[in-house]
């Protein structure tokens, strides 16, 4: 889930990874951030936290607002094989989903990958956060990296203002300094459950006047992240519709690999390499990355 919501909640993680293996249903332990990277494979994890129990273990987690979270499966399998063969340490899953929208019944916690009618020839198992299904005390009682999350936890429109108030006690008492941080972080989760204006009028009734300047800074930067996110998704959905009528209906692998790319320069790249390209395969490279589209001669 690329984009700037993935960047708020990678930091997120970064502030109580503890909290995450608590959440996902294993037991308390020490836990700390490691390097997700993979190498020489594309892609990484969200989040991947060793922690420290009778064996060490790594947790991998990685989060889901999008209706794609079916074709995230084969990357999890990806990502935990390679996790363990860089670290040498046995490797959990947890996929979060952050709203009903990414939920399918197909999501069984089972993932198998082989021929038809023969027996798997790898498998995975991960388990499921689906973030609507905790409490929103649950999200408020944890560490500050999951108290944003509160307002996307069970919890009624009603109770809204209530729930935020709480937020606003938390970081006042104990991050004051990273009170805007935490705000714009829940100003861009909320936007994935409720209207905007909701949202603006729950962030300013526990701004007040003295931090007025906090609230409009924060607005600025939700307003000008959910632009940037919206010329994206046009020139994602422009790409799409030229290259259904040049190549014809992209795979679900190639529509993977498009929602992944969120610059829009890297976009509009890809718009104007389209008409010197055959295939989908092309267009997107042998890798799945983007090329700079060659100059007419």
């Amino acid at each position: 889930m690329p984009g700037p919501i993935d960047d708020v909640l990678k930091h997120l993680t970064e502030l109580s990874p503890q909290d995450w293996v608590v959440r996902g249903g294993w037991p308390a332990a020490a836990a700390a951030l490691i390097d997700a990277d993979i190498g020489t494979i594309s892609g990484a994890a969200d989040k991947a936290i060793r922690v420290s129990s009778t064996p060490d273990w790594l947790l991998a987690i990685d989060f889901q607002s999008g209706h794609d979270s079916l074709a995230k499966l084969p990357d999890l399998l990806l990502y935990n094989s390679a996790l363990f063969k860089r670290h040498g340490l046995p490797v959990r899953t947890l996929l979060v989903l952050l709203h009903r929208g990414a939920d399918s019944r197909k999501l069984t916690g089972l993932y198998e990958r082989g021929f038809p009618g023969e027996p798997f020839d790898a498998a995975l198992r991960y388990r499921i956060l689906r973030v609507w299904e905790v409490p929103a005390a649950a999200w408020l009682s944890g560490g500050l990296g999951l108290v944003p999350l509160a307002p996307l936890g069970s919890v009624q429109k009603a109770d809204l203002p209530a729930v935020v108030a709480q937020m606003k006690q938390r970081f006042d008492r104990e991050a004051p300094s990273q009170a805007k941080e935490l705000w714009s972080a829940a100003y861009l989760l909320m936007g994935l459950r409720y209207e905007s204006a909701i949202v603006q009028s729950l962030l300013r009734g526990v701004v007040n006047m003295k931090e007025s300047t906090t609230y409009q800074a924060i607005l600025k930067e939700g307003k000008a992240e959910g632009k940037a996110i919206g010329k994206a998704e046009e020139a994602r959905k422009m790409l799409l519709l030229q290259g259904r009528d040049r190549f014809g209906e992209p795979s679900a692998k190639i529509v993977s690999q498009l929602d992944a790319v969120t610059d829009l320069a890297r976009l509009e790249a890809l718009g104007l390499r389209l008409l010197h390209v055959k295939t989908w395969e092309e267009l997107l490279g042998a890798n799945g990355t983007t090329r700079h589209p060659r100059g007419r001669r």
